[in-house]
């Protein structure tokens, strides 16, 4: 029977030009093959992406007048008058001026939402109308794509036999989306079926609408108890164990084999599903970003499985799943603009860091001042949404007040002309933290706390850092640390890549234990990296040491170092004539003044000025500096929100 499954396994893998649910090779383009306009303009986003069918369906929301509701709850999904003006006034080109004259230079806007091709054509026909106009206007355009729900009242009409594509949960019925919405069901992206359905939708998104970016929603869930999830479950199990693992498992005969959910079904089981489930969901944003450039090379992709949380949350392995694309949303928890929480700082820099390191701008609703700031020091050249127009009316976020906050209106103009900050820089980061996936989430949750509040001390003390992921150890070359705080789990491939950093001369330091399991977290008979020379080695046993070892490593040589300030933050970049350092002020309505910096040079540079530039004053500012070596002083005279260092080379 395992020999029957594994065969149609490899049939069907030849079938669709796929090698299993390996992750395969990163879809996403090079920063300097992505649309010039991209790189020109960077991207000022404005969004109303739910479709007018699903809106009559939804019923009421927020600050939509109640005569706008259509009758019995929309269950015919017939607009009513009002609905129909509002949608016009929506998508006129008024409201392309208006939105411009922000600063706007994109929209995501509406194109299918699970309701079926046919009941949704009228509307997708009527946005590729928009995106049309759009272009005129020299607005760019990003659709709605898929949520991975099926309005299940409708699609069912068109597609009866969908009901196989259907994401089962461990008593074999339907999930619903949410209490509120339980006429959308969640289906399974990569049923065969399922899936050649949704490239239909990208081939007209991309070839009939001609948009510029396809948005995919809800990449937060993994498989179920489908037939067909369980089919590519046990094919990935009989691929990554051998005979003699899967007996130890307790599998004797694959095709037995149910959703290990929980660890009811073995310890083993459990980790290798949620391995599974990590690798089900990048296998299928990676198969439908391969074709949809298939179709134009430069189509921008993005996601949305919410921020690159404290921890690893399965099915969501951001290193697995958004480096195929180009962007990805983060939502869905407090961040950055909450300031201080539990008497920590709350911030999304680990969504921007682990963004463009894959190379992914970071899609967010940024509506006030501090929220912009933190979107241009750490985002990849994107200021996020700014504002929302569902039917006509600018809102600064989803049924809130209406209108742009007046104190962002500077913050939006300054990312808009002043583009040489933020076009075609660079980070440059000393310490790399290591995010091991099996130590994330096979391990006990005090490793992962560990992991983060290492990254956690390194943002507040505004040392220049990296999060990387596994993938990454074969390019440590730039990091002067490497850290490992709460990596238990590593594999023997992790294992040579750490070694060979070391042997060319990087620094490793051990916080916790380290190697003391495989990836899969069976015990080591030792830990592995324990005969590394001590020279090279800083061991700390409790994370309080964690910045005075920073400090003994790195000590002066830190590429930038600023006061010790509660609440601000930085990130340094460059581009080929200098080193820009942004400082953000979290503390909001506090200002900060006569924050002193240090910034080294490159190796065999030359500092020539220092100018700083802030949305909140007309003219930069040139102020003096000292040079000390390699390396410049100077005083910022004062922070409100965001400011910008740039040290000019020569």
């Amino acid at each position: 029977m395992r020999f029957a499954i594994v065969c149609i396994g490899l049939v069907w893998t030849v079938l669709c030009g796929e090698i299993g649910l390996e992750a395969g090779t990163p879809a996403n383009l090079p920063l300097d093959e992505r649309p010039q306009w991209l790189r020109r303009e960077g991207m000022v986003m404005a969004g109303s992406w739910e479709t007018l069918l699903y809106r009559v369906r939804r019923g009421r929301r927020g600050n939509t007048p109640p005569e706008w509701e259509a009758p019995d709850h929309g269950r015919d999904c017939k607009p009513t008058p009002q609905q129909l003006a509002a949608w016009q006034r929506e998508t006129s080109d008024e409201m392309l001026t208006r939105l411009k004259s922000l600063g706007v230079n994109f929209l995501m806007i509406p194109l299918c939402k699970g309701a079926g091709m046919k009941a949704e054509m009228p509307y997708m026909q009527e946005t590729a109308r928009w995106t049309k106009r759009c272009h005129e206007a020299g607005i760019h355009v990003g659709v709605y794509a898929d949520s991975s729900t099926l309005l299940w009242d409708m699609f069912s009409k068109e597609v009866p036999e969908a009901r196989d594509w259907l994401t089962l949960d461990k008593d074999g019925k339907p999930i619903a989306y949410s209490r509120g919405q339980p006429f959308r069901y969640r289906y399974s992206r990569n049923h065969p079926d399922a899936h050649d359905y949704f490239l239909k939708v990208i081939k007209f998104a991309v070839e009939e609408a001609k948009v510029d970016l396809l948005h995919f929603d809800n990449y937060l869930w993994g498989p179920g108890t489908e037939a067909d999830s369980l089919a590519r479950f046990r094919e990935y199990l009989a691929k990554t164990f051998s005979s003699e693992q899967l007996t130890s498992m307790g599998v004797d005969d694959l095709a037995s084999v149910q959703a290990a959910s929980t660890s009811a079904s073995g310890v083993m089981l459990h980790r290798a599903w949620r391995d599974f489930s990590c690798q089900y969901l990048a296998d299928s944003y990676r198969r439908r970003c391969q074709y949809a450039r298939s179709l134009r090379k430069d189509i921008l992709m993005e996601c949305n499985p919410h921020a690159v949380k404290q921890r690893t949350v399965v099915p969501r392995d951001h290193f697995r799943l958004v480096g195929h694309g180009d962007a990805f949303w983060v939502e869905g928890i407090p961040y950055g603009y909450s300031g201080y929480r539990d008497g920590r700082l709350q911030t999304r820099i680990r969504s921007f860091k682990v963004g463009r390191l894959l190379g992914n701008m970071v899609f967010s609703k940024n509506i006030n001042p501090l929220e912009l700031a933190e979107s241009m020091a750490f985002n990849l050249d994107c200021l996020g949404c700014i504002c929302f127009f569902e039917y006509g009316i600018i809102r600064r976020r989803p049924y809130t007040p209406e209108g742009v906050l007046p104190e962002s209106k500077p913050f939006i103009r300054f990312y808009n002309e002043r583009r040489d900050l933020f076009r075609n820089t660079e980070i440059v980061a000393d310490v790399a933290v290591l995010r091991s996936f099996p130590s994330q989430v096979f391990a006990a949750s005090k490793c992962s706390a560990l992991t983060n509040r290492v990254e956690q001390e390194l943002i507040e003390n505004r040392v220049p850092f990296q999060i990387v992921g596994q993938q990454h150890l074969d390019d440590l070359k730039p990091y002067r640390l490497l850290v490992l705080a709460g990596c238990p789990a590593l594999s023997d491939t992790d294992l040579k890549r750490i070694r060979r950093y070391v042997d060319s001369g990087g620094t490793l330091c051990i916080i916790g234990p380290a190697a003391t399991h495989d990836e899969w977290m069976t015990p080591r008979r030792q830990p592995a990296l324990d005969d590394l020379p001590k020279s090279r080695v800083v061991r700390i046993e409790s994370p309080d040491n964690f910045m005075a070892a920073v400090g003994q490593t790195c000590g002066k040589e830190l590429s930038a170092s600023v006061d010790s300030l509660v609440g601000l933050c930085t990130e340094l970049t460059e581009r080929s004539d200098a080193r820009l350092l942004h400082l953000v002020n979290y503390r909001e309505g506090e200002m900060l003044r006569d924050v002193t910096v240090r910034l080294r040079l490159p190796p065999g540079r030359r500092a020539k000025t220092v100018i700083l530039a802030s949305p909140g004053r007309a003219k930069d500012l040139q102020v003096p500096f000292e040079s000390d070596g390699d390396a410049v002083t100077f005083t910022v005279p004062r922070i409100d929100v965001y400011e910008i260092a740039i040290l000019t080379m020569e």
